[in-house]
Formats: structure tokens, sequence, C-alpha cells
């Protein structure tokens, strides 16, 4: 019998099976019949080794929450010296009761607390999974998308992700109409009703071809109608068939073409029958090879007329004295759009290797074509893997791009030589032969349409539509999401050292300058809101061609910890410069003392500045005025809390709630120019350092 393993080993070839042999719960019988005795089920089975492996492995843990647990500690470490100071000032120098003082401090240090952390990376994560379930992804771990950001390797299923998973006749050799017909009836692949064959891929494959230039089977098993047959056979590498033509018989045999070719004596060519020569013999063996170097699977069709009914279909009987009809090549081929997604790829620092259980040298052929390799050198078999030790394949494993008749477990070998080394690696399958390495790597991804329900079940996120180009763009949102996580979380901590600093010199020199109130609604309103509106911005125009972030070096690599420094002093100064000009518009005396014109200022330049300087954050390193596309998430979110930061100063009733004195038109605006002056500021030093990183 012949049957389809691939589910379970990867390979799409057909298995042919003989009386001993094993049949793998799970593949499918494509012709023949046979009867099997039951050997092992449920746990001692092949499918049931295979997920068990999979569950060995561990999953891996977030890095962004890591970080932020880290922050937490962090911040909780500097903020609560400050905590014990304002405590002692209130005590010492306000006269506080020991409650207010409480109260007060504990009001002040939630205030200055990030607490927006943990709700905008959950927020960002899972608006980033509906925008991937728009784009055929399907994300079942939540923190994976962090980790498609950071993705250095990528390891590919062939059949199916690279290529269409049909196998199709694309070149021929011979009369296309008399090669089309004697490969169509000699197969049994059957007219599907979508209009696609159905059965053995190959056989599917000539059905469709001849389907293709207007000779569907129906019609050609009507005109020709099968009376006999001698089955295909491994040992002699082809099949014939007989059927009625018009009151006679005509006979078709395709398979290897070497060995078709030896049982002919003639060739067919511009509709005659000419005896075969060496000349011609050596002719059609250089095409057969001349295909057979692209990859293509070649067959050999040839015909043989008789008068009447063969005395028996035996093959020593039909199959000699044949004439040569031509040649088919065929090959599972490559997706349209996968070409231009692996130099994308390669653009993105990203390196795709390609894993199969095919052939190696059609393994090879599809690599060069894709790119993926330049020499065969850089192909490896499961077979050569398994004489390299572990440690000697994490040394060599960067020499190694394609993979070739491989097994589950070299697979999983794959995967932890990569990340041995350091690396990133997702890998995509569909097989249960797959879900080991699935597992096992950093990004597991599944075959929605082709992929099982154990594949499915242990990635963190499955593709609707087996599609590689589905990938590269989960990628690119994977790098968007996190690159606008780390805007926020430096917008955010930015905003917070500001609040810190400013509250600690103005403890220091004496004088208060916010209220423990003030900290808090600055905090869930002026800051939480635009910093959402973050994690929505678009992707930069270049996100694609940098480099895949070392995903060791954690959220505040590239000079962010020194950004969110210098942003956050800025700030500050500002809102300390802004008080000390609101003291001196109410009183005209420059001095170090209390000044409710002073804190509506105050507050009025930190909530301010703290709204424009979101939209420095659209971009960390580009500029503002360059950016190609508009955020209007953070333009209402900016436009609201500019609203509400004013009404809750100028509203009568609001402002005695927060205790904030009455501010004229000149106050309101001075404040203003403070808060806008980031921009220019921050602008200036993101020229800076672009310049300086040019000239690196």
């Amino acid at each position: 019998i012949e049957v389809n393993e691939s589910l379970l080993t990867g390979e799409s070839d057909a298995v042919y099976k003989k009386a001993g042999d094993s049949l793998l719960s799970g593949s499918s019988v494509i012709s023949g019949t046979c009867r099997a005795t039951v050997l092992r089920v449920g746990s001692d089975s092949y499918a049931s080794k295979l997920t068990k492996e999979a569950k060995k492995t561990k999953a891996m843990h977030s890095e962004l929450v890591s970080s932020m647990q880290k922050v937490t500690r962090l911040t909780s470490f500097c903020i609560v010296p400050l905590g014990i100071l304002l405590f002692v000032e209130a005590l010492l120098f306000r006269d506080s009761s020991m409650y207010d003082a409480v109260v007060g401090t504990s009001a002040g240090l939630l205030g200055m607390l990030p607490k927006g952390l943990y709700l905008l990376i959950s927020v960002s994560l899972a608006a980033g999974i509906i925008t991937l379930s728009k784009k055929n992804v399907l994300v079942q771990d939540l923190y994976s998308l962090e980790n498609l950001a950071h993705v250095d390797v990528l390891c590919l299923d062939k059949t199916g992700t690279l290529t269409q998973n049909k196998m199709t006749v694309v070149e021929h050799v011979g009369e296309e109409e008399p090669l089309a017909r004697a490969m169509s009836l000699c197969s049994d692949a059957k007219p599907g009703e979508n209009g696609d064959a159905e059965g053995e891929p190959t056989e599917c494959a000539l059905v469709n071809y001849a389907t293709s230039v207007g000779l569907p089977k129906g019609t050609l098993e009507a005109a020709q109608p099968r009376v006999g047959e001698a089955p295909f056979d491994s040992g002699r590498k082809m099949m014939s068939t007989v059927h009625e033509n018009n009151g006679a018989y005509i006979q078709y045999t395709k398979g290897a073409p070497d060995v078709v070719l030896s049982r002919c004596t003639s060739y067919a060519k511009d509709g005659k029958i000419l005896p075969m020569t060496e000349e011609a013999r050596a002719e059609i063996l250089r095409q057969n090879k001349q295909m057979a170097d692209k990859a293509l699977r070649v067959l050999c069709a040839a015909s043989r007329e008789w008068p009447q009914l063969p005395p028996d279909f035996e093959p020593d009987t039909l199959e000699h004295d044949l004439t040569f009809l031509g040649l088919t090549g065929m090959i599972d081929p490559i997706r349209p759009e996968v070409k231009d997604a692996i130099t994308e790829c390669r653009q993105a620092g990203i390196r795709p290797i390609m894993i199969t259980g095919d052939h190696k040298d059609t393994a090879i052929a599809i690599a060069k074509q894709l790119g993926i390799i330049e020499t065969a050198d850089e192909a490896i078999t499961g077979a050569e893997l398994n004489d390299i030790s572990d440690d000697r394949f994490a040394e060599v494993i960067g020499r190694y791009s394609v993979y070739a008749r491989v097994q589950p477990e070299h697979k999983v070998r794959i995967v932890n030589a990569w990340r041995k080394n350091g690396f990133v690696t997702a890998m995509t399958g569909d097989g249960v032969n797959d879900a080991p390495s699935i597992k096992s790597a950093d990004i597991g991804v599944g075959m929605g349409i082709t992929g099982t329900d154990v594949t499915k079940n242990v990635a963190d996120m499955v593709l609707a539509d087996d599609n590689f180009a589905t990938i590269v763009g989960a990628v690119e949102e994977g790098r968007r999401i996190y690159d606008n996580i780390r805007k926020a979380i430096q917008f955010l901590l930015g905003s917070n050292m500001s609040e810190v600093i400013s509250i600690f010199a103005a403890t220091l020199l004496g004088f208060t300058i916010l209220e423990p109130v003030h900290l808090l609604w600055i905090n869930l309103v002026t800051d939480c809101f635009p910093a959402l509106a973050l994690g929505m911005e678009k992707a930069e125009r270049d996100i694609m061609r940098r480099q895949p972030r070392d995903a060791k070096a954690g959220v505040f690599a590239g000079g962010m910890g020194a950004d969110i420094a210098y942003q956050g002093i800025i700030v500050s100064l500002l809102t300390l410069a802004s008080y000390f000009v609101g003291h001196f518009m109410e009183s005209g005396v420059w001095e170090i003392a209390n000044s409710a014109d002073g804190t509506t200022m105050a507050f009025l330049t930190m909530s301010m500045a703290e709204i424009c300087h979101s939209f420095n954050m659209r971009s960390q390193r580009g500029s503002l005025f360059t950016l190609h596309s508009m955020n209007k998430t953070l333009n209402w979110a900016a436009l609201g809390s500019l609203a509400a930061t004013t009404l809750v100063c100028e509203v009568p009733f609001l402002a005695n709630a927060f205790e904030f004195a009455p501010v004229d038109f000149a106050e309101y605006a001075v404040a203003l120019c403070f808060a806008v002056s980031v921009i220019p500021i921050v602008e200036l030093v993101k020229l800076i350092q672009r310049k300086a990183a040019k000239n690196k």
C-alpha cells in the first residue's frame, strides 16, 4: 500500500509499505489495501511519544515583566528615603498631625510610583494580539509577542510554508496532448469536487496537468475506459494501464525515466512514430538530467497499441516494445510572496533556516532559488547530523542553513544549538513530529490549515493561512509593539523621575511645590492616557531594516536609561522654574517660599510638559517633525489631558478642591511656554545623538 505520513514525519512524499512494515496512527492510506494488526496504542504510540517530548520542554519567561519587576524594586528603593524625608518635613516643619503626615506621605509616594507600567504592557500586548488576528496570526501566549522583536533565527518547515504543498507540473518534453492523456489515464487520482484531483500528490499533479491543457480525466476515461492494469511496484518503478480505444486497446506506462526508456523501442515526434536510436535516447536522458538538476521530480510516459485485449496484465507481458511519449517535471511550487519575504528577513537581520524531510538535492535547489543559501556546502542531512556531537554542532551550526531528511529529534537539536549560542529562535511546523521543536523554540509557530491539534496546542501562535510572509508580518508587528512599549516606559519613568526630583528639590529647599493629590492627578490623568496612546503608534519606516534587539540587553538597552534621566531632569527644571516665576508674578519677589500661584503654575507646567513630551516619544531617536504618519489616539489623549488639566485649575469649585490659586492669562501662558519648550530641547538632544551615532 501507499501511505502519507506527512503529519507525523514531515515528509510529503508517499511511503510504500510491504507486508511486515509498521503503519503509524495518524497517517493516511493513499492507494492499495491491507489487513493490519494493532501493536501499540495510547501512551505507547509514536504520536504519544512525540507529545511527551513536547511536554518536557520549559516555557520562556517574559523579559518585559522581569524588567518591570526590577524597575518597581528600584523605584521603591529610591522613593522610600524620599518618603521618610517628606514624613519628617510634614511633622517638623509644617506642624502636621501624625495622621495627616502619614496620609500625605502615603499619597505622595503613591503618586510618584509608576502605576501604569503593568497596565501599559498588558494593554499594548492585547492590542497587538487583535492586530495580528486581522493578519491571520492567532496568538496563544501573550508574552510571545515581545520575543518576536528579538528573533534572530527563523527555522522554517519547507512544505506548505515556503511552498504551496501542491505538486505541479512545470515543465514537459514531448507533444503535450498525447503526453498529458497518458499521464492522466495512467494514474489512480480522481477528479475532486472543487476541480482539483484527489489522491497521491504526484498523480494529482498529472491529472491536474491534463485538465489544464483541456483534457479533464472524466472525459478521457469516458473515451478510453480502463480494462486492466499492472499496479505500481517500487521494485520495477513503473505502472501500466490498458484502455479500450475504438474497438482496439491502448496501453499507457509511466514511471522512472531511465527504467521506462529502457523498455522503449520507438518514440513519438511530430505525429510520427520513429525507431529509437542511441542519439535519441541520449537526448532524452540529457533532457531528463536537465530537469532533475532543477530539483524537479521527473516521470516518463510511454504507450503501446494492442489490436486485441492482451492475454494478461502481468508486467512481463505489457512493459516492453514501448513508444516514448515524453517527460514531465513537477515540483511543489514556491509561494509567490516568499522570496520577497526572505529578502525582508535578511534586511531585518533575521537568518532563515529551511528544515525539510525531502531529499537533499530538492532542498538545496529550492533554498538557492529563495536566496536562503548560495552553495550546497550550507546544507546537511539528518544522517550527517547524527555523526556530530551536540557540543560540536553548537560550534559549527552557523555553517548550515538547510537541513534535509531530518527526524523530530534533529529539529530539537537545531533549535537548542541556536539557543545555546544566544540566538532567539522561532520554529514553524504542522505535523506531530514538529511539536517537540516548536515547544523548545523561543517562539513556536503552528500551521492553522495543515497543522495537527498537537502542534497547535503547544505553539505560541498559529498561522491561519500557513503562509511564511505572514510570519514576517508578525515579526514586524512584534517589533512595533516592543518599540512602542519601550517608548511608553521611557515616557512614564521620565515623568515619574521629574516628579521625584521636583519633590526632592523642593523639600530640601523648604517649600511645597506640589501636594500629594496633584501628583495623583498627574500620574492618573496626564501620564497614563498618553502612555497608552504611545502603545498604538505605527511602526517606524526603518523598523525592518534594523538588526534584532538583543534579548539579553534588556528593555533599557541602547541608552534608554540615560534618556530617562536627562528627560526627567529637564521636565523637573522647567517645573521648578515655573514655580519660581509664578511666585515672582504673585509677590514681585525672587525668593524661596511657599506660593499658591507658584504651585498652580508648577502643576500646569509639569502636566502640560509631560503631555508635550509624549509627542517627543513617538520616536526614541527620530525627529518628531519627520514622522510619516499621525497618531490620532495620542492626539485625542493629549487634547483630553490638556483640557482636563486646564479645567481643574480654572473651574472654581475644582480649583478649590485641589487647593489651586486662580491664575490669570499671563501666568497660564508662561506655564504653557515652559511646558512646550520640552519639545525643542529633547529634539535638539536627539539630533546630537543621531549625529554621534552616524559618526561612529
